[in-house]
């Protein structure tokens, strides 16, 4: 099983060398997000503002943005890290969240793509709805499954040259020539807020730790998120008790359970 081995080596790796990744997100996520970086054992920085967002980014492991709660000031912020990652040859990754929502936000992903993201994590809503299809999102929810935008998740991949990861009951990542899925996580998940603008953090973290190997980065983390979510919604009586848990269980996560319990399937 090369890839559940994999994602338990790049977990061991990278708790013993924590990444800094500088983690542009939203409001409602900030909190959620640094709580489970720390638990997972990376290291977050929540630094967006303009005036130092690009030099923060050139001594980060990695970028990753989420536009969440956008507005003028931090989109410049994360234009200018993103430049500077570019730069800097540090990996990034976007979470294009509700970019089909409005006009600016249309606008601002598609800047945001001009600067080569190294990794696209949405829902499948917003995967689609990035690709040119047709999808069913209102607001920040999906309402399409994963399943429907698989063909064009490896369509964006292939034009961005970029792994794009789509998440939902079982989530799907490709490079545009190989894939995966990843099977596991709890129905709670999507009760709890901001856990998805959590996971593109993780994602950042495990980028960091292999840059050259963005595609088994992004399969690593999304297996993590995927069994510690099942192992928290296995004792859970509801969202609120499942928040804490699911924190518990990603400190207690080690590589040899990863490894054992992942469930990660050719595409």
């Amino acid at each position: 099983m090369p890839d559940q081995t994999t994602t338990g080596t790049l977990l061991n790796a990278m708790r013993a060398n924590p990444p800094l990744v500088q983690c542009i997100t939203n409001f409602v996520a900030m909190n959620i997000a640094a709580n489970v970086m720390l638990a997972a054992g990376a290291s977050p920085a929540m630094v967006h503002a303009e005036e130092e967002a690009a030099e923060f980014a050139a001594i980060s492991g990695a970028l990753t943005i989420n536009i969440g709660t956008l507005s003028t000031g931090w989109l410049a912020g994360m234009l200018s890290a993103a430049r500077s990652a570019r730069e800097t040859g540090k990996p990034w990754v976007l979470d294009p969240v509700a970019h089909y929502a409005t006009a600016f936000r249309r606008k601002a992903v598609a800047q945001l793509l001009e600067l080569q993201p190294t990794i696209i994590r949405g829902n499948a809503s917003e995967i689609i709805a990035l690709a040119g299809g047709a999808g069913r999102g209102q607001g920040v929810d999906s309402r399409d499954p994963v399943e429907l935008a698989e063909e064009l998740a490896r369509q964006l991949a292939e034009r961005h040259e970029c792994v794009v990861a789509v998440t939902g009951v079982t989530d799907f990542v490709t490079d545009g020539r190989k894939a995966r899925r990843i099977a596991g996580g709890s129905p709670l998940m999507p009760q709890v807020t901001a856990l998805g603008c959590s996971l593109t953090c993780l994602v950042g973290a495990f980028a960091a730790t292999t840059p050259d190997n963005p595609f088994d980065a992004t399969v690593a983390a999304l297996a993590v998120f995927a069994v510690a979510g099942e192992q928290a919604g296995a004792a859970a009586d509801g969202p609120a008790s499942f928040s804490w848990r699911f924190l518990d269980a990603l400190a207690a996560l080690d590589a040899e359970t990863l490894s054992a319990k992942a469930r990660i399937m050719t595409a």
